[in-house]
């Protein structure tokens, strides 16, 4: 866990997070520094993690996602803003619908609620006979159009992954994804996320169905939809710049950072949004941003904390 900036005017207690370089670049700093950053991995995956032996159990999506309480109370914790990608997306939706009262607000990257249909399951099998792990996890992560042009990028995940000490460990964690349960999300069921949302998929994404999918099932008027152009299937490497503008939008509209700087084109967008307000102010609070036509401030909304989560 960072130590806390004694400079900083320091926001509501919690970021936790993985290793997303996200939160490396440097325009994020202007946001990491006014909050308490928490990095959690899932068991066997954090740098140095021995290998779980033969026959080791490794827990569901639905297990890692009830760890979260204990973390939290650890930490003295009371609320949170999770920021997950993949799996770890999953993870964070799975704890907010059965623990609402404690996540003021979820950034979502990549996210796929449904389980693996039949399809989808044989598919899995049939590719799993013809593809290594480090192959089907590229696959996982990024476009085909990405995996043929075997950029500096995909040349160096794939190192990455292939060579990992802890390959078995991952391997765990990949059939684990596989096999979650469908989040049954429902838009105005009982079943869903009841804190403001922001999803953010790659428009050429393998998830990028899923996640427009998952979007069609929250509340309009909680959930902010970012489609990311010209980012691929991860956007928070390809384009970091364009996704911290708009996560510091998002804590914007929750009432963090209101004097935070804007860009000029953020300014331009902000004008004609507030044009369009005064004409209708009875309007929808449906906020849908794309990247393709630049992203625009989020509307305000009450104070939130901050917890990030991705894998």
């Amino acid at each position: 866990m960072a130590p806390p900036n004694p400079n900083a005017q320091r926001y509501s207690p919690t970021m936790m997070w993985d290793s997303i370089p996200l939160f490396q670049f440097g325009d994020m700093q202007e946001i990491i520094q006014n909050f308490v950053r928490v990095h959690v991995d899932a068991p066997g995956m954090e740098e140095g993690a021995p290998v779980f032996p033969l026959g080791y159990q490794y827990p569901s999506l639905d297990q890692l996602a009830d760890m979260i309480p204990c973390i939290l109370q650890y930490l003295n914790f009371s609320t949170i803003i999770g920021v997950g990608v993949g799996a770890g997306a999953y993870i964070l939706s799975r704890y907010a619908l059965t623990h609402p009262d404690t996540v003021e607000g979820l950034v979502l990257i990549n996210i796929d609620p449904n389980a693996k249909g039949w399809m989808d399951w044989a598919a899995h099998k049939l590719t799993g006979l013809t593809s290594s792990i480090p192959e089907m996890i590229l696959g996982h992560l990024f476009s085909q159009e990405e995996l043929s042009g075997n950029s500096e990028l995909i040349q160096k995940y794939r190192n990455i992954i292939t060579h990992a000490p802890n390959l078995e460990n991952i391997e765990l964690y990949w059939n684990s994804y596989n096999n979650r349960r469908d989040l049954n999300l429902e838009r105005g069921g009982a079943v869903t996320l009841k804190c403001p949302v922001m999803l953010v998929v790659g428009d050429q994404a393998p998830h990028e169905d899923a996640v427009v999918e998952c979007n069609s099932k929250l509340d309009p008027t909680q959930t902010s939809f970012l489609k990311m152009a010209d980012s691929g299937g991860q956007p928070q490497l390809t384009q970091p710049g364009k996704l911290t503008e708009a996560f510091k939008y998002f804590l914007q509209g929750m009432g963090y950072m209101a004097s935070s700087c804007m860009t000029r084109l953020s300014r331009s967008r902000t004008a004609s949004l507030t044009s369009a307000a005064s004409i209708d102010g009875n309007r929808s609070r449906s906020r849908t941003l794309s990247q393709s036509s630049e992203s625009g401030t989020l509307p305000s909304g009450p104070p939130g904390h901050t917890m990030e989560v991705s894998c």
